[in-house]
């Protein structure tokens, strides 16, 4: 029943990909499908820095922390005396933290809530060790004890709104240039729902070559399901002669093999790798690029990379000589605008 439940929600939420949401409607909707088989009291999802693991944004569900309580969990997770912070059991080489099972665990008063927190970031819901690098984490609260059976059921959930969220950030971070575009595809290889958007980019894609879009759409999900990460992603010509990007996201769980993909305009940040490989840049020479693209003088260049502005001005000559520009301007709108 519990494996039915967990299946049955990681769809929903694998659904909710499909709609274009940003980041915060998202997990809304996602806390309530979670919701309906572990209820809880405040609960709260949020992104991590990466880095730091410092929460930067959070989502509650429809029991919210009172606001007169908002500035106690700042002062726990950052004042250094409280041993289970938020973001600590995402650091952890599981998937879910119940803190009843913390080796440090103060036996809580009767009234006082327990906590079930959950790494929710794509590494930790694969549960690398260490946890490094977790971009999300989620915080269950309630009154007494999550069950066994109900940190089996947020553990096995865990991935969907991880990779469902990650397609949102992808997504919103495109919103200005147009519709999300996002086709689902199943274990069987065939898209199961695409956005308005991505039938658009099927009928570009095949305008060159017949099928080209289910070929490319093919390539990226078994790359997706082959990588360790469970992400790919491909760069492929338009009809006009630019690069258009895919990217690939295993959605849910093995069982049910569900691929999320994005399709979007590259934009010239993502086609700079791909560029300086194509014109032989050198590390270094690459660096230097990013600096010039961001537009800082020589003198900023040196101070950054720990270089004289002898070194940076070598470094620019050997690059205008591969990429055939003769100044600055020529080569940001060559490495922006054009392929190789």
């Amino acid at each position: 029943m519990w494996e039915g439940r967990a299946i049955g929600a990681r769809r929903e939420v694998a659904a909710l990909a499909t709609a274009g949401l940003g980041v915060a409607e998202l997990r809304r909707a996602a806390i309530e499908v979670v919701e309906r088989v572990v209820p809880t009291e405040p609960t709260c999802w949020a992104s991590l820095d990466p880095d730091t693991a410092v929460i930067s944004t959070t989502t509650s569900g429809a029991n919210r922390i009172p606001a007169e309580y908002e500035p106690v969990p700042a002062t726990c997770e950052y004042g250094g005396a409280e041993p289970h912070s938020f973001a600590e059991p995402a650091r952890r080489p599981g998937v879910v933290a119940r803190l009843s099972d913390a080796p440090r665990h103060r036996p809580q008063p009767p009234g006082e809530r327990g906590v079930a927190a959950a790494g929710a970031g794509p590494r930790a819901a694969r549960g690398v060790p260490g946890g490094r690098h977790v971009p999300g984490a989620a915080g269950l609260v309630r009154r007494g004890e999550f069950t066994d059976r109900e940190v089996e059921f947020v553990a096995s959930v865990a991935p969907a709104p991880a990779s469902a969220t990650r397609v949102a950030v992808r997504c919103g971070a495109h919103r200005t240039g147009g519709e999300p575009a996002i086709v689902v595809v199943g274990p069987e290889g065939a898209p199961r729902a695409a956005t308005t958007a991505a039938r658009a980019w099927r009928e570009e894609l095949d305008a060159i070559a017949p099928g080209r879009f289910a070929v490319m759409l093919r390539a990226v999900v078994t790359g997706a399901r082959a990588a360790a990460s469970g992400t790919f992603r491909a760069r492929v010509r338009d009809a006009s002669g630019g690069w258009v990007m895919l990217r690939a996201s295993r959605l849910i769980a093995e069982d049910d093999r569900e691929t999320v993909v994005t399709v979007e305009r590259a934009s010239g940040s993502e086609l700079l790798g791909l560029l300086s490989a194509a014109y032989g840049l050198t590390a270094r020479e690459r660096e230097v690029c990013r600096e010039v693209i961001a537009g800082r003088s020589t003198s900023d260049i040196a101070a950054r990379l720990r270089i004289s502005a002898h070194t940076v001005q070598d470094h620019l000559k050997s690059v205008f000589g591969k990429v055939d520009v003769r100044s600055r301007g020529e080569l940001v709108a060559r490495l922006r605008l054009e392929g190789p």
